[in-house]
Parts: C-alpha cells; sequence; structure tokens
C-alpha cells in the first residue's frame, strides 16, 4: 500500500517558494522542499490530487495557488519504511503572504531562484530534479 503525496513547484516572478522542512520531520527533516502533503482517505471522490495540494499549501503556508500542470511522479520509501507516490504540480502564487504557518513541519519559507536551489547543499537530488523539469515547462508556457 502507497501513501500518496503532492507538492506544488509554486512559481513568481522568476523565484520559486520552498520551504525548510522542520529537522522534528521524520522523513527529509532540515533539507530545503517544495510544499505539500499527503491524500486523505475520502472514499468516492473526484480531483484529489488538486484539492490536497490546495489544502495542504494553505495549512503549511497560508498562500492560494493555481495549479497549471502536472510535473512529475516518482516513487520512495520512508526510513520508517513507508512506501510513498509523490505527484509535482508546477503552480503559480495567487494571494497570501507565505510563511511557516505549520511550525511543526516548517522550519523556514524561503523564496530562490533556481541557479540557488540547484547549488544549495540542503537541496537533494530529487528537488533539484524536480525544479528543473518544472523551469523546463515554465519555459513551455511562455
Amino acid at each position: 500500500m502507497f501513501i500518496v503525496n503532492v507538492e506544488g513547484a509554486i512559481h513568481k516572478e522568476g523565484k520559486w517558494l520552498l520551504i525548510r522542512r522542520s529537522t522534528k520531520e521524520e522523513h527529509a527533516g532540515g533539507t530545503i522542499s517544495l510544499v505539500g502533503g499527503q491524500c486523505e482517505i475520502e472514499g468516492v471522490s473526484s480531483d484529489i490530487l488538486e484539492r490536497t495540494l490546495h489544502r495542504e499549501i494553505f495549512e503549511e503556508i497560508g498562500i492560494e495557488v493555481t495549479i497549471v500542470r502536472y510535473v512529475n511522479s516518482s516513487s520512495f520509501v520512508t526510513d520508517s519504511g513507508h512506501c510513498v507516490i509523490d505527484i509535482v504540480f508546477l503552480c503559480y502564487y495567487k494571494s497570501g503572504e507565505p510563511y511557516a504557518k505549520s511550525t511543526e513541519e516548517i522550519d523556514e519559507v524561503l523564496w530562490m531562484e533556481t541557479s540557488e536551489i540547484l547549488t544549495h547543499q540542503d537541496s537533494p537530488v530529487y528537488l533539484k530534479d524536480n525544479i528543473r523539469l518544472a523551469e523546463d515547462l515554465l519555459k513551455e508556457n511562455r
């Protein structure tokens, strides 16, 4: 059985909105990350990935986004052995002032350019890969 996780590659004026995951987090604590979270069991529903992403972004950093399109999906296993499917969407910032609303999950909110993310010591390889893919999609949308 998989946990389904969604993340937003949130873009505004040449920068990406990222978080530094809390050091208390079981998976990837202290690293820089996209914003998102797990889908909840809802029974029969539609647009669960999109609704989950909107909810998680608002709960974690207090902003609204416009979801533009799918970027990538991958799977991984957490340190505790949970199997996760992760789905990334390209999003544009819409409104609100981002802040670490969920302090149990987030230590810091960051706006970073692609080049900064790709060279930052706390950027995991999968984040760099997702940002590269999202950046390519941005170029296609222009």
